[in-house]
Formats: C-alpha cells, sequence, structure tokens
C-alpha cells in the first residue's frame, strides 16, 4: 500500500503503487541525504518545473500569436487560432486535455504532482511542525460539558491553543 496521500489525479485510480508514486519516492531519497539544504534546492527547482497544464496554455497561445499573424499572408492560417483555441476549451472546460496528456507522455507532470512532491519536501524539512494540531485545539465547550456531568477537570501536560489562534497560523503558514 502507498504512504504517499492522494492527489486529484489518483482519485479514481486503482490502488497500489504508480509510475508517479515510484517516481516520487526515488526523488524524495535521493533528497533526504542531502539534507535541508538539497531540500530547499529542490523546492526552488520545482517552482520553475513546468506543469502540463502550462505547456497547453503555452501552445495554445502560440498557435494563437502564429495564426494570427500568419493570417496577414494566407486567410487559410486562421486554422491555427481554431485549433489553439479549441485546445484552450477542451483544457479549461474537461478534466482532461489531449495536449495535457501528450504533454504527460513527453514527462510533464501535472501541477497536483508537483505541489505534492513539494508538500512532500517541506513536511520533511520540518515546516509545520510548529502548527497545532487538532490534539492541541482547545475545546473549551467539550471541557465545560464535561465538567457540568460531574466528570474530571483535565490538567493538560502542555497548554492548549486557542481554535482562532490555530487557524491564524495555519493560514500563515498556508499563504507563506
Amino acid at each position: 500500500m502507498s504512504t504517499i496521500p492522494m492527489t486529484c489525479n489518483q482519485a479514481n485510480a486503482p490502488h497500489g503503487p504508480s509510475a508517479h508514486d515510484a517516481r516520487l519516492q526515488s526523488s524524495l531519497k535521493a533528497v533526504i541525504d542531502g539534507g535541508p539544504a538539497a531540500i530547499s534546492e529542490r523546492l526552488d527547482q520545482l517552482d520553475r518545473e513546468w506543469t502540463t497544464g502550462r505547456a497547453t496554455k503555452a501552445t495554445a497561445a502560440v498557435l494563437l500569436v502564429a495564426g494570427m499573424a500568419l493570417t496577414l499572408l494566407n486567410p487559410w492560417w486562421l486554422i491555427l487560432p481554431a485549433i489553439g483555441g479549441a485546445m484552450l476549451l477542451q483544457y479549461l472546460f474537461g478534466r482532461r486535455s489531449l495536449a495535457g496528456a501528450f504533454f504527460h507522455a513527453l514527462g510533464l507532470r501535472s501541477g497536483c504532482e508537483i505541489e505534492q512532491e513539494k508538500f512532500a519536501l517541506r513536511t520533511l524539512r520540518g515546516d509545520f511542525r510548529h502548527l497545532p494540531t487538532l490534539h492541541e485545539v482547545e475545546d473549551r465547550d467539550a471541557t465545560s460539558r464535561m465538567e457540568d456531568e460531574g466528570g474530571i477537570a483535565v490538567e493538560y501536560d502542555e497548554p492548549k491553543v486557542h481554535p482562532d489562534e490555530a487557524v491564524k497560523e495555519l493560514i500563515g503558514a498556508v499563504k507563506g
């Protein structure tokens, strides 16, 4: 069973490791040996990596601009903007696109696959260890109900975080 969290593209995939899982695991193993500096370097590389969606949009844009420019020579070149527009419409309104599948076959990854690797690297680096977990968030209502029912007042070993503060920390981490 795969230990990698599910991505948007794997939601309906059959159970078991995929080629993406194997590629991700080998990439993570290679970076772990390099330590935090290697993780930061890999994150920078991932920020610059082209996705299938980006390549599809760029191809459609090139077809649109080139077709419009070539139309000055011959009106038959209007076929290029039509093809580019059709590609873009299929990409925008469909779950999958032919151009995206083509670029995936060429080795480009989807945005979800890249974000999954980024998340795994940030977790390995320890970026999330300072964030509150569900067990650290204070639930005043539950404590009050328990004490009203004659339960024992619980003294926690570690101070609990107020839910509002926990949400602010999480939003700050997501944006940063």
